[in-house]
């Protein structure tokens, strides 16, 4: 009996014996995968390609302190509705206008003694607009600027491709290029031939370009210009990929 129990135990020790001299202090560890495991070669590659933006996103606003919130809110709506309608005459669909920002708050002025005095109340509008005729965008701005007059604010500006699909999928392609030449070299370098591709993911953008002008007062650039420069610049569609290649 007692031999029938060394033999059992040395037979449970010995795959722990393994496992500890291949988990040692050596500083290389090869497994052995197991036979249904998946081998392959895992890249990414990245596809860009460059446009001229057709989409311009302004964002305009009025800014009115009053002694009152009626007063305030009075002027400020007095200015807005201006503005919209400028937007509006200048071919911008109502559908393409959106409220994003409207907000009323005190203001006061703070005193060395610690007091504080009211000095009025703040009303902040702001809408954005979608310009689809982007070589109008300059005038879209310089007469929503003259519509609303120094109550109005120009927070910001940026460009966009309204349907980038097409752009997208060329650089889908490029991107598939990309990652099939960088395993090439790998599977090359590693005395391996390059097998089809058992797994891929796929990550889009399209980057555009540091706004212009955000958060400048627009009497500001209206003393600047004469008629406010905007360049639309070009934007980059990106698509990146991550391929996993079998191994023959």
């Amino acid at each position: 009996m007692n031999r029938k129990r060394l033999i059992l135990a040395g037979a449970l020790f010995a795959p722990l014996a393994l496992t500890i001299a291949a988990c040692g202090d050596k500083t290389t560890r090869i497994e052995t995968p197991p036979d249904d495991a998946v081998r392959g070669i895992t890249v990414s590659g990245e596809g860009k390609v460059q446009a001229k933006p057709d989409l311009a996103l302004i964002q305009l606003g009025v800014s009115v302190l009053a002694p009152t919130v009626a007063g305030a809110r009075t002027q400020a709506a007095t200015s807005m509705d201006a503005i919209i309608s400028s937007i509006k005459g200048n071919g911008v669909d109502e559908k393409d206008i959106q409220t994003t920002q409207l907000y009323i708050s005190a203001e006061y002025d703070y005193n060395s003694n610690g007091t504080q005095t009211l000095r009025g109340f703040r009303v902040n509008n702001t809408v954005s607009a979608k310009i689809r005729e982007i070589d109008n965008t300059s005038k879209v701005i310089d007469d929503a600027v003259g519509a609303g007059g120094n109550d109005t604010q120009i927070q910001g500006i940026s460009f966009t491709i309204d349907k980038p699909e097409t752009l997208q999928d060329e650089a889908r392609e490029k991107a598939v290029g990309d990652a099939k030449a960088r395993a090439e070299t790998l599977a090359r370098a590693s005395g391996v031939s390059l097998g089809s591709p058992i797994a891929i993911v796929e990550g889009a953008a399209v980057s555009p370009p540091v706004p212009y002008a955000a958060g400048r007062a627009a009497a500001d650039l209206a003393q600047e210009f004469e008629s406010t420069p905007v360049l639309t610049g070009e934007l980059d569609v990106v698509v990146n990929v991550t391929v996993t290649w079998s191994i023959e």
